[in-house]
């Protein structure tokens, strides 16, 4: 199985409303990470936590994953804090303090360590797009991305071209979607997913468009997590050499169980 680096940001999602408030282990290449080693993928993550009690609090919920840890790292400060609300069962983000990750960056042992594996996943919030040009000079490295909802975001269009996976939210309609996507592919990705919530997601690559339409989740709590879960279900099925209908059908499939519990993974 071929081995995934996850980097990026690092967060505790602080629920506001949930029993007065309640603090969950959270940020993209995280739950990724975590989500991908439950398929029994080979994965590290790198990121950085404060030397706070949030920080042990993230460093806890990470521990017994089999993930490795060797390059995560602790800094003097705050743990990364985002306030989450939830209304009408859909995640609502408030305030942000990047905290320690705000001077985090790779350092050249990172780099070295992440040209060991085969797959590597970046996020927008992890602000590591500068380091991209350099993995990519490592021949057959699949450089996946996630933009979030905001692919035309100064700090995506500067990942884009050294992607070869790129994934984003879309809320818009099917043809804005897709022009979206065919924009995003002129700039260098060969894949481009997009993860439309309950309309299901879109794949595009140099022999068209692929659509999958999931099956509604009755029982919603909280959306946070979904999207990366589906990011994880998806680079484990092409780890594998799926086809990418399959690679859709399972990362959708993948998303659902989140859909069931508070915070992006039980902890």
């Amino acid at each position: 199985m071929k081995r995934l680096a996850c980097f990026g940001s690092c967060c505790i999602d602080y629920y506001t409303d949930l029993n007065g408030g309640s603090p969950f282990a959270g940020g993209g290449p995280v739950n990724t990470a975590v989500m991908a080693a439950e398929k029994g993928m080979p994965v590290s993550l790198l990121s950085c936590a404060g030397d706070d009690e949030y920080g042990d609090l993230l460093r806890n919920a990470l521990q017994n994953r089999e993930i490795d840890l060797s390059h995560f790292r602790t800094e003097h400060g705050k743990t990364a804090f985002c306030q989450v609300e939830i209304k009408d069962h859909e995640r609502i983000l408030g305030d942000y303090d990047e905290g320690v990750m705000a001077s985090w960056k790779l350092s050249d042992d990172d780099i070295s360590f992440i040209m060991d594996h085969d797959i590597v996943l970046s996020d927008l919030w992890g602000h590591q797009e500068e380091f991209l040009p350099r993995l990519k000079e490592k021949e057959n490295l699949i450089i996946a991305y996630d933009a979030a909802d905001r692919p035309d975001d100064p700090a995506a269009m500067l990942a884009m071209p050294y992607c070869d996976l790129l994934f984003f939210s879309s809320e818009s309609d099917f043809e804005t979607t897709v022009g979206d996507m065919l924009e995003i592919m002129r700039m260098g990705p060969k894949l481009v997913i997009a993860m439309c919530g309950h309309r299901g997601s879109l794949c595009l690559n140099s022999d068209g468009i692929l659509k999958y339409q999931i099956i509604p989740e009755e029982e919603i709590k909280d959306t946070i997590g979904a999207g990366d879960s589906y990011i994880a279900g998806f680079l484990y099925e092409y780890a594998k050499g799926s086809e990418l209908k399959e690679c859709i059908k399972k990362a959708s499939e993948a998303a659902l169980p989140v859909l069931k519990h508070h915070g992006a993974f039980v902890q």
